[in-house]
């Protein structure tokens, strides 16, 4: 809105208000995002912990967790919002409004949003610690991770809505044989030019699968005081670096990257979720005042896999949200494992002593805060790792 606004400004008092071409540069409206962001976060944060209080809309603990976190029953949940609310405000603020990509990226975040709202307010009304049943969650994130994959298939390969739908329209005219421009291949770390051609039905899996599985995993991170906020932080803020790489056609083509028109601009949106993360962990930190709950956790896993599909980034995106990947990995293979011993020998085994991962490694006598404070700084070597990939081909 604000670069709109400078520029219908620099038209009427061009000499006056010259200095109103600073808006015009991405990496200080970048900066800006994040600052206030922040400050939304940090301004909003007593009020909205007060209400939820005042709501009691606390948060419930299952009987059989960890002993220690039954203390934490009642602690507000559904602090995610606050997060969305310094996102949406910051954003709208400084993004350019013509940019489709960031919002197809606010779309599916807010749309994910949307359906931890419902899950956690299920569990604050009905005390259930279950909330939302889990085909109906998954049914409903399914469609919006299909609707988004659709789209991305070929806004990514064009440059503009309306070339989008002439693709489209190619593509149907063509018996659904067309293949995508060589930018929408999924590109390989660490080699220079290693692509695989995945055409329309591949990208769109591939897509589904890493937004909808970039949700649930962010969600299931969201364990421990503080746990899945930073990570989410940091990893979106390396995404915004390559975002800001393959927006440049100078940057791009120099990184062996593919010139995605347009992408640049995300980087407002990962600098606002950046700051707005940084503002909720002031209040998430250990002793937590508030839980994300899933309204919070959902989003930005949605978040995080819609923009390293349009930046093409998917692999890198695994390897710096190793956390992530690791903890839905621990519970997939935990009920995995229990369903089969179960059917085998009729008593279910476990893998793991507790999953998700985080769990795990409290059961054998780490401090929450050593989990915590741990599970990041392995996030930032995975991040600079991933960062790595810009140069190292």
């Amino acid at each position: 809105m604000l670069v709109s606004l400078s520029q219908w400004l620099q038209v009427l008092y061009p000499e006056q208000l010259g200095v109103l071409r600073v808006f015009q540069y991405l990496t200080f409206r970048a900066v800006m995002a994040a600052m206030t962001a922040l400050l939304i976060g940090l301004a909003l944060g007593p009020f909205v912990i007060r209400r939820l209080t005042e709501l009691k809309i606390g948060q419930p603990i299952r009987e059989y967790g960890i002993a220690e976190h039954l203390a934490k029953r009642g602690t507000p949940t559904m602090g995610g919002a606050l997060i969305l609310l310094s996102i949406a405000i910051s954003t709208l603020l400084w993004f350019d409004w013509s940019n489709r990509f960031v919002w197809i990226v606010m779309i599916v975040t807010f749309g994910f949003g949307a359906i931890g709202w419902v899950d956690d307010w299920r569990k604050v009304v009905d005390k259930n610690p279950e909330g939302m049943r889990s085909r109906d969650k998954y049914l409903w994130q399914s469609v919006i991770g299909l609707i988004a994959a659709l789209y991305l298939a070929f806004s990514v390969a064009e440059t503009s809505n309306l070339r989008v739908i002439q693709l489209f329209i190619s593509w149907v005219g063509s018996g659904f044989t067309q293949e995508l421009p060589a930018r929408a291949d999924l590109m390989v770390p660490f080699f220079k030019t290693i692509s695989y051609p995945l055409g329309v039905f591949g990208f769109i899996i591939l897509t589904y699968i890493v937004i909808v599985g970039s949700s649930n995993a962010v969600n299931l991170t969201d364990g421990l005081d503080g746990l899945a906020i930073m990570p989410v932080v940091m990893v979106g803020s390396a995404l915004g670096v390559f975002a800001y790489v393959t927006g440049n056609a100078v940057f791009s083509n120099y990184l062996l990257l593919p010139h995605i028109p347009g992408a640049g601009e995300l980087l407002i949106f990962c600098a606002a979720m950046a700051g707005a993360g940084l503002a909720f962990l002031w209040f998430n930190a250990y002793p937590a005042q508030v839980f994300m709950g899933d309204v919070g956790a959902l989003a930005l896993g949605g978040a995080l896999g819609t923009i390293a599909v349009i930046v093409r980034q998917e692999i890198v995106l695994a390897i710096m949200g190793g956390i992530f990947v690791l903890e839905a990995l621990s519970v997939m293979a935990q009920v995995a494992y229990f369903k089969y011993t179960k059917a085998r020998y009729g008593t279910g085994r476990r893998i793991l002593l507790m999953a998700p991962l985080h769990h795990h490694f409290e059961k054998t006598g780490w401090k929450e805060t050593q989990v915590v404070v741990r599970f990041w700084i392995i996030t930032m070597l995975l991040c600079l790792v991933g960062l790595s990939t810009l140069k190292l081909r």
